[in-house]
């Protein structure tokens, strides 16, 4: 069986130089790690998985202090409780955010559908305590415990590399003094291969900044008319699955969705879960929007089979499409100010997004 990530085959190797393979393809616990690792490699498909990963991490760390080569004993153990487990987790980098679902339920029901074939849950719950069953502890006679926290801790430790780099590349900008290279180095960071989350924050910016420019002119009656600027405001965590929509704009109530072109289905189910309010979906692709657009109402029409109300629904529901084209467009039409602001905006909520303080660089 194939390891995927090249790191875990080193950690594995480094330990058992003899046997690394066996030692792999007889866990299903460390088989469960790398395919929940592929977010070091910035895939936009991939999630990082944190509150999977540290609902185990965070058993494995006491039990490794606790029960490493002593099976007999953890064979009477009754778990470790609820509060000791999440109060350690949402400390580790990344989980001051997370929630218990992975340690409720989460982790064996995807556990199970990764091996269907398994009789136990990985993890025991036992009213209000937790613990892995020993069947996923050990190779053998070989305790896997130690070798699952370091894989851990490597994973963590490359994400940290990821996430400081792109902290990296805006201070840098912050030190140009050309404002159209720095309106190029944004749009760099606009490639359909950038991670979800990081693409979402850099739309918002830029598209925060761009509306900004625009006045709309409201009121209750003629007489209280005024002039106002559009405000773009974000609604939640970027790539949340959540099901709620990435930002919203006022005083006009538009919906905005960051999305990707490969799956309309998406799209609809999107457009359902707001019960048809009008959307503007930003894409993560460099394809014209008039092409996607096509694409889309061209899938809205197979999926409703002739059925002309649904067709209507969906079509109407659609109320923009921007595409990666319209916010390099956009970037470069900004002034100078703008583009600082752009920087600026990326810097606060990617800082926000990663649960950073702005003094954790130094």
């Amino acid at each position: 069986m194939k390891i995927s990530e090249t790191f875990i085959k080193n950690i594995i190797e480094s330990e058992y130089p003899n046997n690394f393979q066996f030692v792999y393809d007889s866990s299903n616990l460390i088989q469960y790690l790398d395919k929940k690792m592929g977010a070091v490699h910035g895939d936009s498909k991939k999630r990082r998985s944190l509150a999977n990963i540290y609902a185990i991490y965070s058993i494995l760390n006491f039990y490794k202090d606790d029960f490493y080569n002593k099976p007999d004993e953890y064979r009477k153990f009754e778990g470790y409780d609820y509060m000791k487990l999440f109060n350690y987790y949402r400390t580790l980098y990344g989980g001051s955010k997370l929630q218990n679902h992975a340690l409720n339920s989460r982790v064996n029901g995807e556990f199970r559908n990764k091996f269907p074939e398994v009789t136990n849950d990985l993890i025991i719950i036992n009213n209000g305590k937790y613990l892995l069953h020993i069947d996923y502890l050990f190779v053998n006679d070989i305790d896997i415990s130690r070798i699952c926290c370091r894989i851990i801790e490597k994973y963590v430790e490359l994400l940290i590399e990821k996430d400081h780099a792109l902290l990296g590349v805006l201070e840098s900008m912050k030190q140009m003094t050309d404002y159209n290279e720095k309106k190029n180095q944004i749009n760099s960071l606009l490639t359909e291969d950038a991670e979800a989350r990081i693409f979402e924050i850099i739309s918002y910016a830029i598209l925060k900044n761009h509306y900004s420019n625009i006045k709309v002119y409201f009121g209750y009656t003629r007489e209280t008319i005024k002039e106002e600027h559009l405000e773009l405001f974000k609604t939640g965590r970027t790539n949340a699955n959540d099901g709620g929509i990435d930002f919203v704009m006022r005083p006009v109530g538009r919906f905005f969705q960051v999305t990707e072109v490969n799956n309309y289905d998406k799209y609809l189910l999107d457009i359902d879960k707001v019960m048809h309010f009008p959307v503007t979906f930003v894409i993560k692709t460099k394809r014209s929007k008039e092409l996607v657009l096509i694409d889309l109402d061209n899938f809205i029409e197979t999926r409703a089979n002739g059925m002309v109300i649904i067709e209507q629904r969906y079509r109407k529901a659609i109320e923009e499409i921007i595409t990666i084209n319209e916010l390099v467009k956009w970037t470069f039409s900004l002034n100078d100010n703008d583009v600082d602001g752009i920087i600026r905006d990326i810097d606060i909520y990617y800082r926000l997004e990663m649960n950073m303080d702005n003094n954790d660089d130094e």
